[in-house]
């Protein structure tokens, strides 16, 4: 059987920073509507997600304050860097993270935003809980603790 020629995941803006600031509880996948000039900025690689979040809003979700830099050769056509931009879920997926939003203290936090094997951007989005400073300080002396160990059992050989 002849072999497709299939892209692998390309990740373009991660925010690495979410994990440590909040408790990740459940993950999903959505896609974005994007325009044209989007969509070849983001291939360019220079979007950021770190600041952004999701937000219900008229029974769809958006993704809000995400910076798509606008793309250089597009000229008039381009688009604005920091709007509003409409995230693609199932109506049982929307009506699910609405009802986790409801409840106390949970986001909607942007993890990865990535191109899939077909070439579709894709957002990887979690319902997530704020850590507290103490929790923050606790996952950091586990990682510390880990990266101490690693050295100390490669050291005894």
């Amino acid at each position: 059987m002849a072999e497709k020629n299939e892209r692998p995941i390309k990740v373009v803006a991660e925010n690495r920073k979410a994990r440590f600031n909040y408790a990740i509880e459940d993950t999903l996948e959505a896609g974005i509507a994007l325009t044209g000039t989007e969509v070849k900025s983001i291939r360019n690689g220079k979007t950021t997600i770190a600041e952004s979040y999701a937000d219900t809003k008229d029974g769809e979700i958006w993704l809000i304050n995400a910076n798509i830099p606008e793309y250089l050769q597009a000229n008039r056509f381009n688009h604005e860097p920091k709007r509003p931009r409409k995230l693609l879920l199932h109506r049982k997926q929307i009506n699910k993270l609405m009802g986790a939003v409801d409840r106390d203290g949970m986001t909607l936090i942007p993890l990865k935003l990535y191109f899939n094997e077909r070439g579709r951007a894709k957002l990887l989005l979690a319902v997530a809980k704020g850590k507290k400073l103490h929790d923050k300080r606790e996952s950091e002396k586990k990682r510390d603790w880990g990266r101490e160990k690693g050295r100390l059992l490669r050291a005894r050989g």
